[in-house]
């Protein structure tokens, strides 16, 4: 009887190596993002829908969530991605655009109008010339994302340009930093995650970010001020999730398109609660004390005003094809 045992102990062990090797065989990608994890930041909520959407497909793919810096430094993450030492990323593409100047086109002043337009803008010409810049460094987008974002200040409300004279401002990227700057303003550049920090120490006296970052990293708590996008936003800025372009063609057909399917659940759930984000921005700072405004039309348009001789002059002069990207951008009804 023992000698019997043998070969069933045997093949009961084979079978479980056999199993952990299969367990093991599948492709894991890795997802980094800046943004506070398990917290209701829509960002993250996308990346873990994606990570849901694939383990239910089956395919033998996992993406392991990596939120709030823990495995790549904001800045780090482009260049970790275009490199393939990143498989995915929810980016704020503008932190890319030292790499890639064409990036900051979308955070140019006034390019965006609203949610809807902001939509329409992922189908245009303008956006598939900046998604070639995208495959041509690297990646490839997964899910379209565009917030909408405002103005903080822990020293005056922000509507007309001459009310940033004299305050030190975070602006996300070049085309808001250089509007700003025309209008009086000092800059200091950092990733939304530090802006919290910097306000409390003074290195910042305002800022701008998008509303869901203002609540995310509790930004009220700092700012006596915000100005929220309401009818007039300027601020709109383009946080794709993304793909090393390296990563997708390890894949396997089927894990592509199991991938892609997620990511266009992940975009279509963004979709649904993109407009909400402003108001849920009000709302909490409104029940923090933090005196919420909005900038007039001729706010608006004095701003636009000074971008034009600003960021838009400099983007159109500088940049490789930059004057057809603001065209292209500015075509889109």
């Amino acid at each position: 009887m023992k000698r019997s045992m043998l070969p069933i102990v045997a093949g009961t062990a084979l079978a479980a190596s056999l199993a952990g090797t299969a367990a093991s065989a599948d492709t894991v990608l890795r997802a980094s993002h800046q943004f506070p994890g398990g917290q209701g930041d829509v960002r993250d909520e996308m990346v873990q829908l994606m990570a849901d959407k694939v383990a239910e497909a089956d395919v033998g793919l996992e993406i392991e969530v990596y939120p709030g810096q823990s495995l790549f430094k904001a800045r780090e993450q482009w260049a970790a991605l275009s490199r393939g030492r990143l498989d995915i990323t929810a980016l704020p593409l503008d932190y890319a655009s030292g790499r890639h100047p064409e990036f900051s086109a979308t955070l140019m002043p006034g390019v965006v109008r609203n949610h809807e337009h902001a939509r329409r803008l992922n189908d245009s010409e303008f956006m598939g010339m900046i998604k070639d810049v995208i495959q041509e460094g690297g990646a490839r987008v997964l899910a379209d994302a565009w917030l909408a974002g405002g103005f903080a200040s822990s020293q005056q409300c922000i509507t007309s340009p001459d009310t940033v004279e004299g305050q030190t401002f975070r602006a996300a990227g070049p085309a808001f930093e250089e509007m700003l700057a025309g209008a009086g303003a000092s800059i200091s550049s950092m990733p939304s995650s530090e802006i919290y920090t910097a306000l409390q120490t003074g290195v910042l006296d305002a800022a701008n970010t998008s509303s869901m970052s203002f609540v995310s990293y509790r930004i009220y708590e700092q700012v006596s001020c915000m100005t929220a996008p309401g009818e007039h936003a300027l601020w709109f800025m383009y946080e794709p999730i993304l793909i090393s372009e390296r990563s997708w063609q390890g894949l396997s057909e089927e894990q592509q398109q199991a991938l892609t399917a997620a990511g266009q659940a992940a975009e279509d759930f963004f979709a649904e609660e993109a407009a909400g984000l402003d108001q849920a921005m009000v709302d909490a700072y409104e029940e923090n004390g933090v005196e919420v405004v909005t900038m007039s039309q001729e706010d608006y348009d004095a701003w636009l005003e000074i971008a034009k001789q600003t960021s838009y002059k400099n983007f159109a002069e500088n940049v490789p094809n930059g004057q057809a990207l603001i065209d292209a951008a500015l075509a889109v009804e």
